[in-house]
């Protein structure tokens, strides 16, 4: 009778302290994930951190007729509010666009400086585009190309009004 109480408290003891095991594992399995699946928000592309200069009002009336500019000026827009659909979408349709982009550049913008803002910001609309679009890349990653992307467009608008401040000053005359 003794030697079965005993087999009985020992299974018991088993049976709960393998019970325990399987629990915590599960818990940190759950914990793991939702940490890695974190989503990006709004809030979170608010906070990131650039410098963001905006059109003058002579560089938005030398803008106007530049159609893609505006187009992209307002996905990007769309893009602090979280939204990702112009960024992770069609490949095709955003060689598209920046093909597009390129082409219908005012000819005044025509300078070596603002070209080569405009490949940066091809190269990291593609770039953004190929992080989006992959499930395995980390939410820090896609944050950092959110900013770069930002950045770049900031820095377009700066060598806007740089150029047209600079043609600005080159007319005036010394009497």
């Amino acid at each position: 009778m003794k030697i079965r109480f005993i087999v009985l408290v020992l299974s018991c003891i088993m049976v709960i302290s393998c019970d325990d095991d399987t629990n915590s594992t599960k818990e940190l399995e759950i914990t793991e994930n939702t940490e890695q699946n974190t989503k990006i928000t709004a809030k979170t592309i608010e906070n990131i951190d650039y410098r963001d200069y905006a059109l003058s009002s002579e560089s938005q009336s030398a803008i106007v007729t530049w159609e893609r500019y505006h187009e992209l000026a307002t996905q990007i827009s769309y893009l602090k509010k979280a939204d990702f659909s112009f960024f992770n979408g069609d490949l095709e349709l955003l060689k598209k666009f920046i093909n597009e982009f390129k082409t219908q550049m005012p000819d005044q913008f025509q300078t070596n400086h603002i070209i080569s803002r405009n490949a940066i910001i091809e190269t990291e609309l593609l770039k953004l585009n190929e992080n989006l679009t992959i499930d395995n890349i980390s939410r820090e990653e896609k944050l950092l190309n959110i900013k770069a992307l930002f950045v770049a467009f900031s820095n377009l608008n700066y060598l806007i009004n740089k150029k047209l401040e600079s043609e600005f000053y080159n007319k005036i005359q010394p009497e």
